[in-house]
Parts: C-alpha cells; structure tokens; sequence
C-alpha cells in the first residue's frame, strides 16, 4: 500500500421531486462534514418520448435538462452551505435505475449511496424497491435509507 493522500469518501444523493429527498441530502452532507467527504448529486432526465419529431424531442431534452440544472443548483447550494464544500454533480438520461447503477460503476469514488424512504405510503417508494430487491446485488457500495419522516435536528444528532 503507497502513502498518500486518502481518498475522501463521496456521498451521493439522487436529486428527484419527493419529500424524503431532503432528508437523504440532510444525512449526506452531516456525513460528509463528519468524517471530511463531500456530497455527489445525480439527476436523472426521462428520456424524451417524441423521438419520431427530432426537433420536438431535441426541445423537450433541452427543457428537461434546464429544469434539471435549476433543481441541482437549489441542492448544491444548500449542500455547500452545510458542507463547505462544492459537491460533485451528475445529470444523466435515461432509465433511473440503470443510469444509477452505471454512474456508480463508473465512479470509482462514490462511496456510499444515500436515499430517503417515502413514510407517508404502504412503500418506500421505486427506487428503494428496486434495491433491495434485485438492485442491490448489482451496486458496488453500500446503501443506506433514511426515513423520510426525521426531521434536520434528528438528522444532525446523529452526527
């Protein structure tokens, strides 16, 4: 083994409209601030679905990709003010699943993937399902869900 730097571990937080979402970036960046990580965030555009009219399509990928970065600039910012530190961010296209799993394939320094749990349902929603129930034997780092109903102050004692 070389000495050297250490690597820092990343934490990424998939960047989508639900509750909970806040409640993975929350224990993400009190992660990263304890133990001298950063925060990673991925967005996932669906594909366009008017592939037939090219320009149409080529408008919609372009709409989606703004709203895409306009949601990842809000989540930067409040995982910057928690952290310190610039966190790392990825916008794919495509299936969620697929593009998680090939993100953190290809990522060596992706860590840890962090996802909140949607508490106000009977499931904790797709993502999760997918996980645990066939996904995870094809992640190469560990998961960690975080309830969707804790609050920050929660979150915080933690760490």
């Amino acid at each position: 083994m070389t000495k050297g730097k250490k690597k820092e571990p990343v934490f990424l937080v998939v960047v989508d409209d639900s509750e909970e979402m806040h409640q993975a970036l929350q224990f993400a960046c009190g992660r990263a601030r304890t133990v001298g990580g950063r925060v990673a965030l991925m967005y996932c555009i669906a594909p366009a679905e008017f592939e037939y009219w090219a320009g149409v399509g080529e408008l919609m990928r372009a709409e989606a990709r703004e709203n895409a970065e306009a949601k990842m600039a809000i989540h930067a910012d409040y995982a910057k003010n928690l952290t310190k530190g610039t966190p790392v961010l990825y916008v794919r296209e495509g299936d969620i699943k697929d593009e998680l799993l090939a993100l953190i394939d290809e990522e060596p320094d992706i860590s840890l993937l962090v996802l909140g749990a949607d508490t106000k349902s009977e499931n904790a929603g797709p993502l999760i399902n997918f996980l645990m129930a066939k996904g995870a034997s094809r992640c190469r780092v560990p998961i960690t869900v975080v309830p969707g109903n804790l609050t920050d102050e929660q979150l915080d004692a933690l760490f």
